[in-house]
């Protein structure tokens, strides 16, 4: 039984929709698989039950695991009370804010005890519309990674960024084609779905990497592990409540990151 809307906390809408598209099902996927959605979050307060109602509404095998990195606005209170009112939604709750690439990690470790079949990054302020998770899904029966490409076939899909950072992000994935030789033309973005054989097949123990870096490093440890990665396209909308994570610790990390990532490869290290 849902919980009365009145005994929830305000941001909290009950109950979830309970109108389900039709399952897709394949080769692979079958009506009972469960998918995971790891979703870190630090300050998302506001945004985080819109998100979590439109992940759900998608298709009734995903579920949702909530990272949160010891929210100084209460997010983490809030996802644990969303977890009692759904049982598709989880939560893990870290000491101090860590990095978003240590949040991953977390989430997936937490993931891969559990039955999952696919487990995909989200951010939770909606920049990463739920829509495209049906796409991920049938597109993942027949590849290993799903990529959600912001630059995947000559078109740049981003709406609300400053010319500034759309180019700090086109030409970083550039770069790191570049110099990894990554076959993606989104090589920082995170909106990403991986079987769970391709996360088994790493040691995330050994990635070090947190920001951007860590998409590209992830991608490309997989990629050199002979996992296919294939771009989907996405269209990227910048966050319209709470403030971006983004810094120049961020940038400067991806740049030296990918000469360390190639240095290894070459030395057999990775």
């Amino acid at each position: 039984m849902s919980p009365r809307p009145e005994t929830m906390h305000p941001g909290l809408v009950a109950p979830y929709p309970t109108s389900r598209p039709p399952v897709v099902t394949g080769p692979d996927w079958k009506a009972e698989d469960r998918f995971l959605i790891v979703m870190p979050t630090y300050n998302e307060l506001a945004n985080l039950p819109r998100i979590v109602r439109l992940v759900l509404a998608e298709d009734p095998r995903i579920e949702i695991l909530v990272v949160d990195d010891n929210s100084p606005d209460g997010t983490g209170d809030l996802a644990a009370e969303m977890g009692r009112a759904d049982p598709r939604v989880h939560v893990l709750r870290r000491g101090s804010k860590d990095g978003l690439g240590r949040a991953y990690l977390a989430g997936f470790k937490w993931g891969l005890e559990r039955p999952y079949r696919l487990l995909c990054e989200m951010d939770a302020d909606l920049s990463h519309h739920p829509d495209n998770l049906p796409t991920f899904i049938a597109v993942a029966r027949d590849t290993d990674i799903v990529i959600g490409s912001r630059y995947v076939g000559g078109r740049v899909n981003v709406v609300n960024w400053p010319m500034s950072r759309l180019l700090i992000s086109y030409f970083g994935s550039f770069y790191a084609r570049t110099i990894t030789g990554l076959p993606v033309r989104d090589a920082t973005g995170g909106f990403n779905c991986f079987r769970r054989e391709v996360l088994e097949a790493l040691d995330l123990d050994r990635i070090q990497s947190n920001g951007y870096a860590f998409q590209i490093e992830l991608k490309f440890r997989a990629f050199r592990r002979g996992f296919r990665l294939r771009e989907v396209p996405i269209v990227f909308t910048e966050r319209d409540i709470g403030e971006s994570k983004m810094s120049k610790r961020i940038v400067r990390e991806a740049v030296w990151r990918v000469w360390w990532l190639r240095i290894q490869d070459l030395m057999g290290r990775l």
